[in-house]
């Protein structure tokens, strides 16, 4: 039996992104948690070729949106006891870092493809982009 019951307010990975939440439902193996906050916005690009700019298809990943609900594998998440952050101040502050990341990313192509998308996803969410 899992020690995380509904309501519990955990920290977890979905695919690229980690963010915290409320668990909604537990089930076999996973939970469904609420999203609150981004703790690390998902990263851009081709999943089989990380970090690399010259792939055929580079995709530019959304992070979970304030309460959209994901099913996380009971071993990517962690109880998660401070408090909770604003969720579009925690979008901001996890899309900062990652730009920051990238502004050091050896690979030219990978950085400048990747802060594009990350600019085209900053008007989605309605963020002025820096």
């Amino acid at each position: 039996m899992s020690e995380y019951t509904i309501g519990s307010i955990v920290k977890g990975r979905y695919k690229t992104g980690s963010y915290v939440g409320e668990i909604t439902a537990v089930k076999q193996g996973t939970v469904v948690v609420r999203v609150l906050a981004v703790r690390t916005h998902p990263t851009q690009g081709d999943l089989h070729q990380p970090n690399t700019g010259n792939v055929p298809f580079f995709q530019e990943r959304k992070a979970l949106a304030k309460n959209e609900q994901a099913n996380m594998a009971i071993h990517t998440i962690q109880p998660f006891h401070e408090d909770v952050p604003d969720y579009k101040t925690s979008l901001k502050n996890a899309l900062s870092r990652l730009e920051n990341q990238l502004l050091e990313h050896t690979d030219a192509l990978f950085r400048d493809r990747s802060l594009t998308a990350l600019n085209s996803l900053k008007s989605d969410y309605g963020i002025e982009s820096s």
